[in-house]
């Protein structure tokens, strides 16, 4: 059936100078049959043309709500029931669904942060793109087929026309997510929005994600609303940001003054709860947002952040509800405090503890020339075929000593994972030995191990809301775990270590009768490192245990595990593809690409140079939210090469940007020997020494 929405002029202005996009004072409410839920309240932003505005904030603070409102897109229960939202001067509430549908996907486009939920998983990208065109603007086949073409080469993405023929699972998440803006930029659409667009991509995915969003956004003129929780990406993409918080718009401004003037106190907590260069686990600790974010229908009075702030004033900051006030002197500065003038914002933080730095003991865990295979046939849906393998880890060896963190970073595919899993005895090695304590256990599959070994290799899985039993109390299920282990003599004993653990991560002690779905992400994943801890742990393996969490509730829970490592002496082997935190907490860095370890040492040594070609990649995307921080640029061309069939020679051969200081071809035909560049400074690399010793820091922070 043709669709019969009117033209685009016929909704729009022919030509109009004014902001692209303008909210004033809107309020969005969900209805259900209990209460109207006010979503976001009060709520204002201007995005001028070309310009791009960040969105930031916890999970629930209103901004994917804004961005629905602006798509409005806010299904059966969402109302608008308040304020503006002029696009182009039009305002797109007094709109008819016919209007809508003729600027929706045409003039704005919007990408989710989950590429497959936005790809049909049953239909060739080709002909996903060329609908777009065709759908809005009635081009030709031919026409949208060229133009699909065009923007896919636009998109970086590699040979063009068997991208096209493509179905979207024959692609990895970041080609998928290349897709998808490609599909939103194939009319050319004047307003953008990006909604935690690389929020599940690899960080160095995210970097070459990210750079190319900027220079779409210049090549088209596009205005972009792009909502993130990472402040580093913010300030590489936007230039101005709107910080929000339950519901309200807090602080806006330009980047520069946001970053460097601000002038509310949640976007103070904000900054100090994440991980800047300078930030020490012993010296500089972070500071964890107090208290927990209220829900929309138990918002106070007054100031909604006035009971987790540090400067609130009773009897003023809770009287009335609190409007925006202009900053002076600034661009556009506002800010939702009544206090902003009488603050001393230059005030040194004060640390809440001083952490002594833990002395590294003996060696708890050594890994010697682990490898890890799996066989696979050819036809793996239906066997036959000649049989593959798949090399996951690679003659991997390194120590890990009592109380020290010894963090593992790579990219998605490098092996991690399947290291945890060789030292969990959820899989055995095909080669080499594991020791604990001095004990082979590379060949006992977990149901073989006995209880103190079990007991002595513990787990913190990424994702929290996973890992608890949704039909078991709190407190039952960290009992269940001390009774798997043999800890307690009876029931009151057991009873009595559960309450005793619940105390040990800062929960309350009520929280034992409560059942997973009453608390927190930040609580259950609590929850979950007291059931690690619950049969004296000597090595935690952590797997990314903060990256589904708030960066105000990362703090928390990363802080909770150095303090519980302090106590208990507890080795930490800490999974994560964030760079910031794990300069922040590590002690050591291991660095994996392909099943390798390219390089290992202290964490000062490998965040200087000399580095790895890929642990400079990795340092060079990390975003990082402070303006006075200078970053090399560089971004890696093309996907990590599948296990299956990874390329002959060095692993990184077919990505690395220093393949042609090395003569002879000897990196495509030989696996590099391993250097030792200082004491406990080990890199597996055929770069020269004394070109190593050339390469300039990829991070650098100006003094000013």
């Amino acid at each position: 059936m043709l669709d019969q929405s009117p033209d685009t002029s016929e909704v729009l202005p022919e030509t109009y100078d004014g902001p692209i996009l303008e909210i004033e004072n809107l309020s969005i409410s969900f209805f259900t049959r209990l209460r109207e839920i006010p979503a976001v309240m009060d709520f204002s932003c201007t995005v001028m043309p070309g310009e791009a505005m960040g969105l930031v904030g916890e999970s629930g603070c209103g901004k994917s709500t804004v961005a629905l409102g602006v798509m409005q897109d806010l299904g059966v229960n969402g109302r608008i029931v308040g304020g503006s939202i002029r696009y182009k001067g039009r305002d797109l509430n007094a709109m008819s669904p016919e209007e809508l549908r003729a600027i929706r996907g045409k003039e704005i486009a919007m990408i989710y942060q989950e590429p497959m939920a936005s790809l049909n998983p049953a239909m060739r990208i080709g002909r996903q793109l060329m609908e777009v065109p065709m759908i809005h603007e009635g081009v030709s086949e031919a026409e949208a087929h060229k133009r699909a073409l065009e923007v896919v080469t636009d998109v970086r993405l590699p040979d063009p026309e068997r991208m096209l023929r493509s179905y979207p699972h024959q692609l990895s998440g970041g080609q998928q997510q290349r897709i998808v803006i490609a599909m939103a930029l194939m009319s050319k659409p004047s307003l953008l929005i990006l909604d935690e667009p690389t929020t599940a991509l690899d960080v160095t995915v995210e970097a070459a994600v990210v750079d190319l969003v900027k220079d779409l956004g210049r090549k088209y003129g596009t205005s972009m609303l792009f909502i993130s929780h990472n402040l580093g990406l913010v300030l590489e993409t936007c230039d101005r940001l709107c910080v929000m918080y339950s519901g309200e718009a807090v602080e806006t401004g330009s980047i520069t003054d946001v970053f460097d003037k601000m002038q509310h106190p949640y976007t103070q907590a904000l900054f100090r709860s994440i991980p800047l260069p300078g930030a020490d686990k012993t010296s500089r600790p972070l500071k964890a947002i107090p208290g927990n974010f209220p829900l929309p229908h138990e918002r106070p009075q007054g100031c909604n952040f006035g009971p987790r702030c540090d400067y609130f004033e009773e009897g003023r900051c809770n009287a009335d509800a609190i409007p925006m006030a202009a900053v002076p002197g600034d661009d556009r500065h506002e800010t939702r405090c009544l206090r902003f003038a009488e603050i001393d914002w230059t005030a040194p933080l004060v640390a809440d503890t001083d952490g002594e730095k833990a002395t590294p003991g003996d060696v708890v865990l050594k890994v010697e020339k682990l490898k890890k295979y799996y066989e696979v046939a050819a036809n793996a849906l239906f066997g036959g075929g000649e049989t593959r393998v798949v090399k996951a880890n690679e003659t991997l060896s390194f120590e890990a000593r009592e109380s020290e963190t010894l963090a593992i970073v790579g990219e998605s595919g490098c092996g991690k994972s399947t290291l945890a899993k060789v030292l969990m005895g959820l899989e055995t090695a095909t080669e080499g030995q594991v020791l604990l304590d001095n004990r082979a256990i590379q060949s006992t599959p977990i149901e073989a191990r006995d209880t103190r070994t079990i007991s002595s290799i513990q787990m913190v899985f990424q994702n929290p809301f996973d890992t608890l039993n949704p039909s078991m109390t709190v407190g039952r299920q960290i009992i269940r775990a001390l009774e798997v282990f043999g800890i307690g003599k009876s029931d009151a004993e057991r009873r009595q270590r559960m309450l005793e653990l619940l105390d040990l991560v800062k929960l309350p002690r009520a929280f034992a009768e409560r059942m997973p779905r009453q608390l927190s992400g930040g609580q259950k994943q609590r929850v979950g490192i007291a059931r690690a801890f619950a049969g004296g742990a000597r090595i935690v393996v952590a797997d990314e245990p903060v990256s589904a969490l708030d960066v105000s509730v990362q703090a928390a829970v990363t802080d909770l595990l150095m303090e519980i490592q302090r106590r208990e002496k507890t080795t930490l082997l800490f999974i994560s593809h964030d760079l910031s935190i794990v300069r922040y907490l590590s002690d050591r860095v291991m660095v994996m690409y392909l099943g390798h370890v390219v390089e290992i040492g202290t964490t000062d040594q490998v965040f200087s140079p000399p580095y790895h070609p890929y642990t400079e990649a990795l340092l060079s995307a990390v975003p990082i939210a402070d303006t006075s921080v200078e970053k090399k640029h560089i971004v890696l061309e093309g996907d990590i090469p599948s296990a299956m069939n990874p390329p002959p020679g060095c692993p990184f051969q077919t990505r690395c940007r220093w393949k042609a200081e090395v003569p002879g071809g000897l990196c495509e035909r030989e696996v590099p020997p391993v250097k030792r560049l200082a004491e406990g400074h080990e890199i597996k690399c055929h770069l020269a020494e004394d070109i190593l010793r050339r390469m300039e820091p990829v991070i650098v922070v100006n003094a000013d």
